[in-house]
């Protein structure tokens, strides 16, 4: 089985590659991606917020994860000023099914350890499969401007997917973090393969 830090072939350890019939459909309604991407970014900027507010005694976390905090809300802005530059309107979040998902999988209950950890894995994989999103685009799409545009970003995602990880190896024992994300993935690809039938967007 690959794992997650090492494999780069496989992107950033994940299972399934998304279909890349995807990048043709994404590219039918850019508002819509630039939308759906646009909430992912403010998604995460708050993500973090609440983390450090949970955690403030964790000086790691709190230290690394501030300025993801900065980072992610300018992607948002960077992706607003895309959406104006085109003449394009910023849409209603929607339901972001992926994410909600993944939470039915998060243990919430019993030892803290175990919240932690899939907390932080759960960040973890949304981040690489965003990154992964992002390295579709910056291939696929006939914009030259977009595929450079959407570059940056999947180098970005990765480093924060990486943080995570490292996040989740200072606080919790390594075998129980690796363990644990063996998990996560088998559950994500199942899932993915689910939402590819139903032709989800941004995730």
């Amino acid at each position: 089985m690959s794992t997650p830090l090492t494999d780069t072939k496989n992107i950033l350890g994940l299972q399934l590659p998304t279909d890349p019939r995807w990048v043709d459909l994404a590219g039918m309604s850019l508002e819509e991606i630039l939308t759906d991407h646009a909430w992912c970014e403010q998604k995460a900027a708050t993500s973090c917020i609440s983390l450090i507010q949970r955690y403030s005694e964790k000086d790691k976390l709190v230290r690394e994860l501030s300025p993801i905090v900065t980072e992610e809300w300018g992607h948002f802005r960077l992706v607003i000023a895309e959406l104006d530059k085109r003449k394009l309107r910023l849409g209603k979040q929607r339901k972001d099914e992926y994410v909600n998902a993944l939470m039915v999988f998060q243990n919430k209950g019993g030892h803290q350890e175990d919240v932690l950890l899939d907390r932080l894995l759960i960040f973890a994989l949304i981040e690489a499969r965003s990154c992964e999103r992002f390295k579709r685009l910056s291939e696929g799409l006939d914009d030259e401007y977009l595929r450079n545009f959407y570059r940056r970003f999947m180098e970005s995602e990765a480093g924060h997917y990486r943080l995570f990880i490292e996040l989740a190896d200072t606080y919790l024992n390594k075998d129980k973090v690796r363990k644990r994300w063996e998990e996560w993935l088998a559950y994500e690809a199942d899932l993915m393969q689910r939402l590819e039938v139903r032709g989800d967007r941004m995730h």
